[in-house]
């Protein structure tokens, strides 16, 4: 029996780098046109000569007028949307007097366990012109409904609110594990918080279904795209299990990548993952709308490839992972701080990290010309051979029952942990070279340590507090009333939740309390 040969100049994915491509080596066949099935070379036909893509900077960190303050400094440097952080206890449905939320308040982003929260979070910021992206998941229906409940109080029309709900709950199971409920009730709620949406919100995206998590927890390139495009068939099979048309629920669906440091297969990476979805989706699907076809994502570079030595080394890291995502035809763009190895970003390096993209903008050139990559035999042959094995991993998902089958039995976490320890094990024997941690180290004095933003421990208290003061101030009557009325809808299968969590919010209910009510009804997930 043949030995396979190791590659020698492998890609993360464990693709051969060959010493040469051209004409004689490669087949690149047509490639298309941008704005044309199968979107290989971008889902616009002007691509960024006609706009750029979104500048959406992550920020959220502590009380809510204190992540408000970042969002508005950010916006007047020129951000061009908005993206939040929530802390752990939003995350999972706490309020911030639960015991269980103790020392994890605002710490690794806001904290919005009621109405005046969010209200408080988007004072002075016109909601109906500035496109906001609510990263959360298991808790999404409520973050929606808050947004909701803040736009409708300020008489700003549902049409005209913009923005994204992340609300991807699979890939909570597969690589972060802030979900609460079991898989099903998880995706009822999903589905609710979308079919609403659809009919109430047309601008709003419920839902951008993630790689970046299954990335950042150890995949490679072809095991973040067929995971998540195999959530994505999850998510459009429950919808049109409820009589939604694909058409109509194809352009609302959005993605969310992220953006590792081989440059040549990032780029590849998002190109061949647009012909993947395209024929997914009419194929598989028969979605006839091109807006239905197209693949639209955000990108954010990878907190995992950022290192705490040499942090000013990420700067760069940074510059040429938003390079590779724009390059590749993102539609919009986080660029990490380069001390986010360390703590929350500083004001410094936060400014630092949306000039680097606005420089790409107006600056490289590299917007001038749609798909300016396009016929490099490199990038040409790698776009080919990452849609190959994308293809052949979704093949081997339905074949094994499909992408909920495999969640249950764990297999997708599994893979992910051994491509994890694969890449690890690579850079501990220096296979992989990593500058200031295997290579080119050296002796430095953190010169970063006095600029670090520190959430106070006095916050926890404060947020308390204003938790007291808003229970004793609402009418606790029509709030216990509301949670009745959504347990009791909790208990019919058929019904859409998410009017009745709406309800809720504008009856002053909290987080904790919704998610305890629904807690009752569908219980825990506590793994397999």
């Amino acid at each position: 029996m043949t030995e396979t040969k190791a590659p020698e100049f492998p890609t993360p994915s464990g693709i051969e780098i060959n010493r040469y491509y051209g004409k004689d080596t490669v087949n690149v066949g047509a490639i298309g046109e941008a704005g044309s099935y199968p979107f290989t070379r971008g889902i616009q036909k002007t691509m960024y000569r006609g706009r750029l893509w979104t500048m959406r900077q992550y920020a959220g960190f502590g009380t809510a007028k204190q992540t408000n303050e970042r969002f508005r400094w950010l916006l007047e440097q020129g951000q061009t949307g908005l993206s939040t952080a929530f802390d752990l206890p939003t995350q999972i449905g706490l309020d911030a007097d639960d015991p269980k939320a103790k020392g994890e308040v605002g710490r690794v982003g806001v904290h919005v366990g009621t109405i005046d929260d969010m209200e408080l979070l988007f004072a002075k910021i016109p909601l109906d012109q500035v496109s906001t992206s609510l990263t959360i998941n298991a808790t999404a229906s409520v973050l929606l409904a808050f947004y909701v409940a803040v736009a409708k109080k300020r008489g700003i029309a549902l049409k005209d609110l913009k923005g994204t709900l992340q609300n991807d709950i699979l890939k909570e199971f597969i690589a972060r594990g802030t979900q609460v409920f079991p898989v099903e009730p998880s995706l009822r709620l999903c589905a609710d918080a979308m079919e609403w949406s659809f009919k109430n919100t047309p601008q709003f995206h419920p839902i951008s279904i993630s790689g970046y998590h299954i990335r950042e927890a150890g995949s490679d390139a072809v095991q973040e795209r067929a995971f998540t495009f195999a959530n994505a068939k999850v998510y459009v099979e429950a919808l049109l299990s409820r009589g939604i048309g694909v058409d109509v629920m194809g352009p609302k669906l959005a993605f969310f990548f992220g953006c590792h440091n081989h440059f040549l297969e990032e780029i590849a990476k998002f190109r061949a993952a647009r012909g993947v979805w395209a024929r997914i989706m009419k194929d598989k699907f028969g979605a006839a709308d091109p807006k239905s076809q197209s693949l639209r994502f955000h990108v954010q570079t990878c907190g995992s490839t950022l290192t705490s030595q040499q942090p000013h080394n990420n700067a760069m890291r940074v510059a040429w992972q938003a390079m590779a995502a724009v390059l590749g035809g993102a539609q919009s763009l986080h660029t990490n701080s380069y001390d986010e190895a360390l703590s929350l970003p500083s004001e410094e390096s936060a400014s630092l990290a949306l000039r680097t993209q606005q420089i790409l903008a107006h600056e490289t050139g590299v917007t001038d010309t749609v798909d300016p990559v396009a016929g490099s035999w490199a990038i040409e042959s790698l776009t080919a051979e990452l849609a190959a094995r994308a293809t052949a991993k979704l093949a081997e998902i339905e074949k094994s029952g499909g992408m909920l089958r495999l969640i249950e039995g764990e297999v997708p976490q599994r893979e992910i942990q051994e491509a994890s320890y694969r890449w690890q094990r690579d850079v501990e024997e220096g296979r992989r070279k990593i500058v200031g941690v295997n290579a080119l180290k050296i002796e430095e004095k953190d010169a970063t340590a006095s600029k670090r933003l520190k959430v106070s421990p006095k916050l926890e208290a404060d947020q308390v507090k204003s938790l007291k003061a808003f229970r004793k101030k609402r009418d606790s009557k029509a709030s216990a009333s509301s949670l009745k009325r959504l347990e009791a809808a909790s208990r019919s299968p058929k019904e859409n939740l998410f009017p009745h969590i709406l309800h809720a919010v504008e009856s002053r209910a909290t987080i904790g309390e919704i998610f305890g009510t629904l807690r009752v009804v569908f219980g825990e997930y506590h793994g397999g």
